[in-house]
């Protein structure tokens, strides 16, 4: 089979398309033909060795994709060849062989069904960012209709928590770059969207919110506006941490988080397990079907332009890039 293999950290350019041994279904898995796969951020940081995992390398990357089944292996019942499949939370393109391959070997207790009425290309690339924007929206326990400030909003995560906390009854401000993108977040569900480089963004928010303060920050950014997110919470604030596309924070000052009670918490859906990640795919897509809310693709690549695929997640797309693998 064809494959995109990463032959040492460093760079997500060392990218190759060689040929590489088909996988074979060990125990409790199968082997998915790929038809779509979704690019994330986290493939580009293990890629410059920014994240924990350490595959064995060669690797291949990629989390998510849509797929059909072509062998099953030992002990899978729910499972048969020719059946469509999309893969959820798995160690799949982190420490074993990922989706950016004409063919990859996944558990199957790490398979869920496309859901009724989504496009295989709106199935494609949607598990990881909406567990990981349930997981943001919930870690903190129940979350009763609050103010939600999510930055990084026209991407894949970011995208998903608006999609989600508008299903959810949340009031919404979305942190964008540009003018460009307004209509768009406004459409998901953001009643207000503001620009991180308005150096008059704050008190925008204020005067939107009159006496409210923000209760929740989704953060996919990070960097220098990061200490301008806490100035924006009220009493018992809270922030999930999810990306960090800006940057390390420059300066921060926990003393601003003391006479609030403010709470920073990390999001890694890598602490679901199998179980917990089919349970929480199903809570996403039941409150999606409360607006008719479905993922957004932004583009989808042909197989043989991958790195032109990593190339646009760089420049912040709307929604979700995807590789078109058969």
């Amino acid at each position: 089979m064809k494959a995109w293999v990463l032959p040492q950290f460093g760079s997500i350019q060392s990218l190759k398309l060689v040929d590489y041994p088909d996988p074979i279904a060990g125990p409790g898995e199968v082997v998915l033909e790929m038809t779509l796969a979704g690019l994330n951020p986290a493939d580009r940081y293990l890629a410059e060795g920014q994240y924990p995992a350490r595959p064995t390398l060669p690797h291949i990357l990629g989390r998510d994709g849509i797929g059909t089944v072509v062998q099953v292996g030992p002990g899978v019942h729910h499972w048969k060849v020719e059946d469509q499949a999309v893969l959820v939370r798995s160690e799949v393109g982190v420490n074993r062989p990922g989706t950016f391959a004409e063919k990859v070997a996944v558990p199957a207790e790490s398979l869920v069904r496309p859901p009724e009425g989504w496009t295989i290309e709106q199935s494609a690339g949607a598990t990881l960012v909406y567990l990981t924007a349930w997981q943001a929206l919930t870690q903190w326990g129940k979350l009763d209709p609050s103010v939600v400030l999510v930055t990084g909003a026209s991407g894949g995560v970011g995208v998903a928590t608006l999609q989600l906390g508008h299903a959810s009854g949340h009031t919404l401000i979305g942190m964008s770059r540009g003018s460009s993108k307004v209509k768009k977040i406004k459409d998901l569900g953001a009643d207000l969207v503001v620009d991180p480089h308005d150096t008059q963004w704050r008190r925008r928010v204020r005067e939107f919110l009159g006496n409210r303060k923000v209760d929740l920050v989704v953060d996919n950014i990070g960097g220098p506006v990061f200490g301008e997110l806490i100035d924006t919470l009220g009493m018992w604030g809270k922030v999930s941490v999810v990306g960090r596309l800006a940057g390390p924070v420059p300066q921060f000052n926990t003393a601003s988080l003391f006479f609030r009670r403010i709470r920073i918490g990390g999001v890694a859906v890598g602490t679901y397990t199998a179980d917990e990640s089919r349970e929480v795919w199903q809570h996403v897509v039941q409150t999606l079907n409360r607006t008719g809310a479905k993922p957004v693709v932004d583009e989808i690549y042909p197989f043989d332009r991958l790195p032109e695929a990593f190339e646009r997640l760089s420049q912040g797309p709307f929604g979700k890039v995807l590789l078109r693998v058969r």
